[in-house]
């Protein structure tokens, strides 16, 4: 699901509902006032947040574990008012729409439709903490207050009670989640934060090309650019905030490939100073070439008789001929043995 296709029609609504901030409000307290979701019902439920950077795995992750039906997520259907899952579905007409196979926009052969499971629960924190975690030239850590935890689990509770099927456990693949895990272990005591990780090379590799990609559709159709800051999407292109923990924001340009190493090496090392024991650890490389991994990761998560057929994992390797300081790679070579050490299975 590309933004560029957007008709203009889509776009004033998708403006609407998501560029205006009480709109988006408004929505969402019409939703709690309309269907009545009970948020305290959910709280000690076994969630699962896949989080990280961008590039890891996460979607593939996600889109496997969606497939055993036992979870609910936002999807593209919900897209624009993602803040009323409930009462869109009933008010508009979206529910018949038909669903049309279609690359999405990062180009990486990943199909996507209107039912396809999509990081969009950042909108509520953009809406109602954007602030405090959304500075002009970086995202930073943010530690929700006890009344926004207590709405995000009213929302929650809205997007499992407007699913099919009576689901009980919500799946969501937030990169940003990694600035507030201490927010989501307190909001729900019992659920699983998977934080996957790649080599740094490749991954940093994955990255640039992305930022690039973005960078050249951003400037061709600046709807795409207003269209990720409403999703809070600042992973790369014209919109891009890096993650900066203690104030070890990467240096250097971001269309070099040591720009990108140097914020792998910064998130990956504050997740592992702060959160090492509130997190899981997955090896996206290792899941792919060892076929033992998934089956444990299915046990872990609770879905034992989970034995669908599901999405292949793909091990894509580039050759990196760009030159890293020594230094820097040598750093990353290091952590990336930390987080190996400590992976999942």
């Amino acid at each position: 699901m590309s933004a560029s296709s957007y008709s203009k029609s889509d776009r004033a609504l998708h403006g609407l509902a998501l560029g205006i901030r009480s709109v988006a409000e408004l929505s969402f307290d019409l939703e709690q006032k309309t269907q009545h979701p009970d948020g305290e019902a959910t709280k000690n439920n076994t969630h699962v947040f896949i989080a990280g950077l961008a590039r890891a795995g996460t979607t593939v992750l996600m889109r496997r574990l969606y497939a055993s039906g036992c979870f609910g997520s936002l999807t593209y259907r919900d897209m624009p008012f993602v803040l009323a899952p409930g009462l869109w579905s009933k008010l508009s007409r979206h529910g018949q729409r038909q669903t049309v196979l279609a690359e999405r926009a990062h180009g990486d052969g990943l199909m996507v439709d209107t039912d396809s499971p999509e990081s969009l629960d950042e909108v509520f924190w953009r809406v109602y903490c954007g602030e405090n975690y959304i500075e002009k030239n970086a995202l930073v850590p943010h530690d929700p207050d006890e009344s926004t935890l207590n709405a995000f689990r009213t929302y929650i509770a809205a997007i499992l009670q407007s699913r099919k099927g009576n689901v009980e456990r919500y799946l969501s693949k937030t990169n940003n989640s990694i600035l507030r895990i201490s927010g989501l272990r307190s909001a729900f005591p019992n659920a699983l934060i998977l934080v996957p990780f790649r080599t740094p090379f490749q991954h940093a590799h994955s990255l640039l090309r992305q930022h690039k990609l973005f960078k050249e559709e951003q400037n061709e159709d600046r709807f795409v650019l207003k269209y990720m800051n409403w999703l809070a999407h600042h992973e790369f292109g014209e919109g891009h905030r890096p993650f900066v923990f203690d104030n070890n924001s990467p240096q250097g340009d971001p269309d070099t490939l040591a720009y990108w190493v140097e914020l792998w090496c910064g998130v990956y090392e504050a997740l592992l100073a702060r959160h090492k024991t509130d997190v899981i650890f997955v090896s996206y490389d290792s899941m792919c070439t060892d076929p033992s991994l998934w089956p444990k990761l299915v046990t872990y998560t609770g879905l034992q008789d989970y034995d669908k057929d599901v999405e292949a994992l793909r091990h894509a390797t580039h050759a990196v001929s760009e030159s890293i300081p020594p230094r820097l790679s040598d750093r990353a070579n290091r952590l990336h043995e930390q987080l190996q050490s400590i992976q999942f299975g």
